[in-house]
C-alpha cells in the first residue's frame, strides 16, 4: 500500500509495546522470531516464550497492541513473521490482502469477557447490574475498532442492553488500557477479558460472561506471506501448539483450541 516500511515501524514505536525473549544459551546466535500479537496475550506469550527458549526454541520479539493496529501494520508491510490476533475479524483483513499464509492459519485460543472492578467497588452480581447509578464510568475497547469492545458490544445488544449502558461507555484503545483505567480509578468499571483480570494488580473480576449469549472469543495465529524468519515461525508455531504451551496458556486463564488442548 502506500505506507513505506519506515513509516510502519515509526507506528510500531510510537504505538506498540515491544519486548523480547532471547533463545537459550545452548542455540547461539539463531535469528529471532517477530511476533505481532494482542496485548491480552501479553503475560502469557511472554511466560510461553521464556519455556520456548529454556526448550532450545528460537529468540523471539513480541509488538503488543490492538488486534487492529497490527493488522494494518502487517497489510502495509511490517517485517513480522508471526500474527495472534484477538479476533477473526482483522486475522481476516490481513487475508483478505494476501498478508498472511492461509496455509499456517490455525484456532489458537479462547477467552471469556470479564465485568473488572476494584475490590470495594460497586457490586456486580449480573451484567444488567452496570446500569445501576454506582457504575458511572464503564472502560472498554473501542467497538469500532478494538476485539474485546466489538464482543461486549455484540454481548450487550443481544440483551438489550446497548443503547442504556452506551452513554457510560469510555471507549480506549486496547483492552489493557481498559484494566488500565479501573486500576488508576478513572473508571468504576471496565469490560476486559477474563485472562486480563486474572493479570491484574488490583482489580478483580467481579463478573465472568458465560451462557448462551455470551460471545464466542477464538484468537488464531498464522504466519505472515513475507516472513523474514519463516523457519523460525514455523518452529514457535509448533510450540505455542504444543502441551508445555497449553499449559502456561491454562494457568493465565485462556482455552487452548489445538493439538496441545
Amino acid at each position: 500500500m502506500g505506507t513505506d516500511r519506515s513509516g510502519v515501524w515509526a507506528a510500531i514505536a510510537a504505538l506498540v509495546v515491544i519486548s523480547s525473549v532471547p533463545p537459550a544459551r545452548s542455540q547461539g546466535a539463531q535469528a529471532p522470531v517477530t511476533v505481532s500479537a494482542a496485548i491480552s496475550l501479553t503475560d502469557a506469550l511472554e511466560a510461553v516464550a521464556r519455556a520456548c527458549a529454556h526448550d532450545g526454541g528460537p529468540a523471539v520479539r513480541f509488538n503488543f497492541a490492538g488486534s487492529n493496529v497490527l493488522s494494518r501494520q502487517i497489510v502495509s508491510g511490517a517485517p513480522v513473521d508471526l500474527f495472534v490476533s484477538a479476533d477473526e475479524a482483522q486475522m481476516d483483513l490481513a487475508a483478505r490482502a494476501g498478508a498472511i499464509d492461509m496455509t499456517t492459519r490455525v484456532a489458537l485460543l479462547s477467552n471469556r469477557l470479564a465485568v473488572v472492578t476494584l475490590p470495594g467497588g460497586p457490586a456486580i452480581g449480573d451484567i444488567r447490574a452496570l446500569l445501576q447509578p454506582a457504575v458511572r464510568r464503564i472502560a472498554v475497547g473501542d467497538p469500532a475498532a478494538v476485539p474485546a469492545g466489538r464482543y461486549a458490544r455484540d454481548y450487550l445488544r443481544r440483551l438489550g442492553l446497548w443503547e442504556a449502558l452506551e452513554p457510560k461507555l469510555v471507549p480506549v484503545s486496547n483492552v489493557r488500557a481498559a484494566l488500565g483505567a479501573v486500576e488508576n480509578g478513572s473508571a468504576d468499571a471496565a469490560i476486559t477479558y477474563e485472562t486480563d483480570a486474572a493479570d491484574a494488580h488490583t482489580a478483580r473480576a467481579a463478573l465472568i460472561v458465560s451462557g448462551a449469549d455470551a460471545p464466542r472469543i477464538i484468537y488464531p495465529a498464522a504466519i505472515v506471506s513475507a516472513a523474514p524468519n519463516r523457519q523460525g515461525a514455523e518452529r514457535l508455531l509448533a510450540y505455542l501448539r504444543g502441551p508445555a504451551a497449553a499449559a502456561i496458556f491454562r494457568q493465565h486463564k485462556f482455552v487452548p483450541l489445538e493439538p496441545g488442548a
